[in-house]
């Protein structure tokens, strides 16, 4: 019971720490204007190109944008309560770790799970894209998915900000690197072949390859194999993040990192 509070409870009141002090504003051109544009600046430079569709770039690049906040508020409710000479209170708490930093993903997902789904419904509205009514279901489930893999890497990348000055830095690289690797606006079978393989391992990729199919009109069994893989590779990336979460811990014990800038 105890860990369900802290995984519930203490989850939603870090993550209302973190940004309960910005101005809700701030959320319209990071979050709801930025990834329009991004749809809609690849959906035309798809079309005057000749290559794929409207649908193709819709859900590819709404998807990549789940990443912002999947990415960015892991690295900020970690990191910043290093900066904020919070995080030696936290850990010096007999808590458990698990339940303590997978309480603060739940809302991040949620927030990555929202951002995607305004970019697919706006890419639907502006660019009168066609998703069958049955396939709903089964894409909100995705996305769904995604953002939990997603959220898993923001988790790793949030335990390197217990040593890092600036963890910014790498989550921008980062989601470059997915937007690049992940077949968001390049097929993956038109990708070299190192870069594909390095997608395949990477979240976003077939979480976007489902999502695709499924606008297609393909069925949630048709595309159990990709939301089974995307699942794995979200859980290798939450489980390396709560390993360096832990070696890290441990490192500022010995060194005094934390209190490093």
């Amino acid at each position: 019971m105890t860990s369900l509070r802290i995984f519930f409870i203490g989850g939603l009141m870090s993550y209302r720490a973190m940004f309960g002090w910005l101005n809700p504003w701030i959320l319209v051109p990071s979050l709801i204007v930025s990834p329009i544009c991004q749809i809609l600046l690849f959906a035309y430079i798809g079309r005057s190109a000749g290559v794929g569709n409207d649908e193709f770039y819709v859900i590819g690049n709404a998807l990549n944008y789940a990443a912002i906040p999947c990415l960015f508020a892991m690295g900020a409710t970690i990191g910043g309560e290093r900066e904020g000479h919070t995080l030696g209170i936290v850990l010096v708490t007999p808590a458990r770790r698990i339940p303590l930093f997978l309480g603060r993903a739940l809302p991040v997902i949620a927030n990555g799970w929202g951002v995607a789904m305004v970019g697919v419904l706006a890419g639907v509205l502006l660019l009168d894209v066609h998703v069958p009514s049955g396939s709903w279901p089964a894409i909100l489930l995705v996305v769904v998915v995604t953002s939990a893999s997603c959220t898993g890497l923001g988790l790793a990348m949030g335990a390197v900000a217990l040593r890092v000055r600036e963890s910014a830095v790498l989550g921008n690289v980062l989601f470059c690197v997915l937007l690049v690797f992940c077949g968001v606006n390049v097929a993956l079978d038109d990708l070299p072949g190192w870069m594909a393989t390095v997608g395949s391992w990477l979240p976003l990729t077939h979480g976007i390859a489902a999502a695709r199919l499924l606008a297609d009109d393909s069925s949630l069994g048709d595309v159990t194999g990709l939301v089974t893989r995307e699942i794995g590779v979200g859980a290798i990336y939450t489980v390396l993040g709560l390993a360096l979460l832990r070696f890290f811990e441990g490192e500022s014990r010995r060194r005094a990192s934390l209190d490093r800038t």
